[in-house]
């Protein structure tokens, strides 16, 4: 039994957690509990605790992970000066004269959205308050609007630059060292950040055509689910006004990072600059909302840090209770391998997606199932992608998804749950798809890495 203390210790936060419980407090107080169990049952070196100030010490002089506010400020300054706004109105002038115009605005949009803020929740409830009213008044169905506002709002999970994959291929990189160094293997090429980064772009727009099909192919079905309007057609000087900018700043973030011109953290602080000047020069920055900006750029952090130094503790004593060494033997006694062992893993992270965030899964799961995967063969690259687009779907999933949380905060009395549950599913079969797609073809990920390498 007490072989099995790790599985307990796993359970019991999950338990803590579905109760409430604050998240980073929690990592870290029931793993101080187990780990005081293990002292006294004689099944925990104490000494190992010792290890922990360097550990900590370890994360906050990461310059990787100096990327995290950056990206924050960036994504939190583009929501509140209400550049997406402009954006929104004029793209849906755009496109307002066509069955479901309005419905590929709002995708459009929300990818830029995604690609500039990475945040799920700021991206489904800015997209919910700005969009879903205006779908409903044009006579969309709600399922239809309220799936795709919820479905466009997870994109910040999978495209670039996304706090998702920051967060993700920090942890990766150091589970991916761990493994080689068991295998007595020094000079393995790491994986970084950036790699992520190149990997999720062809997947992360493979998926934003996917969802645009099925919003077109649904508007020519039952044009009655997505009826064109009589907008007007924008002045094409506001209109290119208000897009250019953002597509700019993104270009310059993701192009730096691309060509190697810049690592994620330089490019990062390109990002925050450029926002801050971008509100500038609309005339939408103020003592105000750069205050409002700064301390939601704190508070998110904060959060972020916290979670890290819990989570940073729970691995410690995950691993000192013989956790890995249990995951080991659990994944090489299953039938059919390597195969058997990821889909075990990603079926796993899909269901505690509907309990916890992906920053907890990314801090607690990720680092106990990736070395063992990476030791049998796995690719880094592939398994880090696959786990993003995968905690992206559990996002949607009802009855827990969180995007279906945030939307149900800010969407009308007259739409219900039940339709915003109903209207999300279409989109979940579109990202499993997906899922199995690159399951089935691992080179949709690899190949820009590896052109870009070459």
């Amino acid at each position: 039994m007490i072989e099995y203390l790790p599985l307990f210790l796993f359970a019991a936060v999950c338990l803590a957690l579905m109760l409430g419980y604050p998240v980073a407090f929690t990592l870290a107080g029931v793993a101080l509990i187990f780990a005081g169990l293990g002292i006294l049952l004689g099944h925990f070196d104490p000494n190992l605790l010792l290890a922990l100030p360097d550990r900590l010490y370890g994360t906050l002089t990461n310059v990787t992970l100096i990327a995290v506010p950056l990206f924050v400020f960036m994504g939190v300054m583009l929501e509140r000066s209400r550049l997406a706004e402009d954006l929104l109105n004029n793209m849906a002038r755009a496109f307002g004269r066509l069955p479901g115009g309005l419905g590929i605005s709002v995708i459009l949009v929300g990818t830029l959205l995604a690609a500039s803020t990475g945040i799920v929740g700021a991206t489904v409830v800015t997209m919910g308050l700005m969009s879903l009213p205006a779908m409903l008044k044009r006579g969309y169905s709600p399922e239809l609007a309220t799936g795709t506002i919820c479905a466009t709002g997870t994109l910040g999970q999978i495209i670039p630059p996304s706090i998702a994959l920051v967060l993700l291929g920090d942890v990766l990189s150091g589970a991916y060292q761990q493994s080689q160094l068991t295998q007595n293997i020094y000079n393995a090429e790491p994986i970084s950040v950036g790699d992520l980064f190149v990997g999720a772009l062809i997947p992360g727009l493979l998926l934003v055509l996917m969802y645009l099909g099925y919003l077109i192919f649904t508007a020519w079905r039952a044009p009655n689910l997505a009826p064109a309007g009589d907008d007007e057609m924008p002045e094409w000087g506001a209109f290119l006004s208000s897009l250019i900018p953002p597509i700019l700043l993104i270009l310059l973030v993701l192009g730096s990072i691309l060509s190697g011109a810049a690592t994620p953290t330089e490019a990062a602080g390109v990002g925050a600059l450029g926002a801050l000047l971008l509100a500038l020069f609309k005339g939408k920055l103020s003592k105000t909302v750069l205050s409002d900006v700064v301390q939601s750029t704190t508070r998110i952090t904060a959060m972020v840090f916290a979670i890290l130094i819990g989570a940073s503790l729970f691995s410690l004593v995950f691993r000192g209770l013989g956790g890995e060494t249990l995951v080991h033997q659990l994944f090489e006694g299953l039938p059919g391998g390597v195969f058997t062992a990821t889909l075990l893993v990603m079926l796993v992270i899909f269901l505690l997606g509907f309990i916890l965030d992906f920053i907890e899964i990314t801090f607690v799961v990720v680092p106990i199932i990736a070395p063992v995967l990476f030791t049998m063969g796995v690719d880094p690259l592939w398994l880090g992608i696959m786990i993003a687009i995968n905690l992206q779907t559990s996002f949607l999933t009802p009855p827990f998804g969180f995007a279906l949380f945030y939307l149900r905060g800010v969407a009308p009395d007259s739409v219900s749950t039940g339709q915003i549950y109903r209207g999300v599913v279409p989109y979940i079969v579109i990202q499993l798809s997906l899922l199995a797609l690159l399951a089935m073809k691992p080179e949709i990920v690899s190949w820009l890495p590896d052109l870009l390498r070459n």
